[in-house]
């Protein structure tokens, strides 16, 4: 009777510790955008468009080594807008999404500062949903277009008024 009761209940106990143990799949989706900044202003503005199929990746690095040690490839979708799964929670790496190139002829130099952000890959940190978003990225056209003197103007008109 005892190794009965002992069976029943370790068949019970063993998959829910298993279970309890076993880390998840897809555990994080990183989401952002990408945009052509044809102004060259260093940020989005009116004049802002986003690319379709440009390449993204995250990238995560170990805190002490600074080794690479998880990347991952996506594009963007026809609203330069990306979505990458990570299969696996990184609490002691440092994450970032970064720009990896343009489909745009005319639009491929990646703007400074705007050519990657960081992400944090870890379910230890207080942040309910696994659902991470990363600050867009942007890359420049080699030539100032049209319009964008206008555009810059109302952003200095803007600060002047303070």
């Amino acid at each position: 009777m005892a190794v009965r009761v002992a069976l029943v209940l370790a068949m019970c106990l063993l998959p829910a510790m298993v279970a309890a143990i076993r880390p998840a799949k897809s555990p994080f989706v990183v989401k952002g955008r990408i945009y052509c900044d044809p102004c060259r202003a260093g940020f989005e503005t009116p004049a802002t468009t986003y690319i379709a199929g440009a390449e993204v990746m995250v990238l995560c690095r170990d805190r002490n080594t600074n080794d690479v040690v998880y990347s991952k490839r996506g594009w963007t979708d026809s609203t330069g807008a990306y979505t990458i799964f990570v299969d696996e929670d990184h609490a002691d790496q440092v994450c970032d999404a970064k720009l990896i190139s343009s489909p745009h002829h005319d639009c491929k130099e990646a703007t400074p500062g705007r050519d990657q952000a960081r992400v944090v890959l870890t379910g230890y940190n207080g942040i309910a949903s696994d659902v991470r978003f990363a600050n867009a990225m942007g890359f420049m056209t080699q030539d100032i277009s049209s319009g964008c003197a206008e555009i810059l103007k109302q952003y200095q008109e803007f600060d002047n008024e303070n």
